[in-house]
């Protein structure tokens, strides 16, 4: 969402280029880097030092970006304000689904299948091919790409006892279409459909799902107690300023880059591993800074500031739902 919005403010499309700056060059959150001088250099005869310095010298010059750096002979470094991370907690809800949306695949056709039934695959690595096929068409279309969807090959029906139809006998397609989504290429042969039905925090099915489902309950206890996050206008972003919630600003930020980057990839399995990574930033979150007065100490102690963590619940239940609609898995309200 960030990466995007300050290629836009350059007039280019960056998606791909974007890396989380390390520590050693400013990476703390909302910070972003990018090699884009360098594929700019490439295209114009240009020193990538140079075209880095052209660049920087426009960001400068945006009122919501706080710092602009070059380093590395022309990497790109850009520090957005507080303030600027903070709005994506209204950003994200009022965004709805479209939160993971970009232009980054804009005038690329693409081909993907209509549905995925891992049932219906008489192997793994059929029931692999299909997830994959499937959920990349979802992601490429957020990216903006003009997705041609088409039926899948026709097979001969899968034996009963298949291995990926016994596997959603006995845990629910939604977990073994995770678990296939979640498998990088080279290791498409088997899954293991007990882990996958845990319901504890060793299964990463689990735990996205039940960072999905704890984010809708804050807002739900929060009706219940008559609690109210208020109007978009209201919100005051210097009021999340912890860590723990500028880290997960910080998470939510990448969520149309590793949408767009995953589709380009054909690599479903690393925007799985992204969405892991923002339920556990959601998850440390809630107990560091709890949203209501049942928080204990960690509580916030006045209406706005009850009202700021509102909105960022919002923006978690948002932005992990709309993850697990693209990876074709319900996401609960409640577990």
């Amino acid at each position: 969402m960030i990466p995007g919005d300050i290629g836009r403010e350059l007039g280019v499309r960056a998606a791909g280029t974007w890396r989380p700056a390390p520590p050693g060059a400013g990476g703390t959150p909302g910070t972003y880097a990018t090699s884009l001088p360098f594929l700019m250099a490439d295209a114009t005869g240009e020193e990538p030092g140079q075209v880095a310095a052209g660049l920087a010298g426009r960001l400068r010059q945006v009122a919501w970006i706080a710092t602009v750096s070059v380093t590395g002979g022309g990497y790109l470094t850009v520090t957005v304000t507080p303030e600027t991370l903070a709005a994506l907690a209204v950003r994200v809800p009022a965004a709805g689904d479209a939160c993971a949306a970009s232009d980054a695949l804009c005038g690329t056709d693409i081909l993907a299948a209509a549905a995925a039934d891992p049932a219906s695959a008489a192997t793994w690595a059929q029931a692999h091919e299909q997830v994959t096929a499937a959920i990349t068409g979802r992601l490429a279309e957020a990216a903006g790409a003009m997705v041609n969807r088409q039926g899948l090959p026709q097979r001969t029906a899968p034996p009963a006892q298949a291995a990926p139809a016994a596997a959603v006998a006995f845990a629910g397609t939604d977990a073994v279409r995770y678990a296939l989504a979640r498998t990088r290429p080279a290791r498409a042969r088997t899954a293991d459909a007990r882990r996958w039905v845990r319901h504890d925090f060793s299964s990463p099915f689990f735990t996205v799902r039940y960072a999905h489902a704890h984010a809708a309950s804050v807002l739900r206890w929060a009706a219940d107690l008559g609690a109210d996050r208020g109007r978009p206008e209201a919100f005051r972003p210097e009021l999340l300023a912890h860590r723990s919630e500028l880290r997960l600003l910080d998470v939510m930020s990448w969520l149309p880059e590793r949408a767009a980057s995953a589709a380009r990839r054909r690599r479903p399995d690393a925007f799985t591993r992204y969405l892991e990574g923002l339920g556990g930033a959601w998850l440390d979150c809630r107990e560091d800074c709890p949203a209501l007065p049942f928080g204990g100490r960690s509580a916030p102690r006045n209406a706005a500031g009850a009202a700021a963590r509102l909105w960022l619940a919002a923006a978690a239940q948002t932005a992990l739902g709309t993850g697990l609609r693209l990876l074709g898995v319900t996401a609960p309200e409640r577990l």
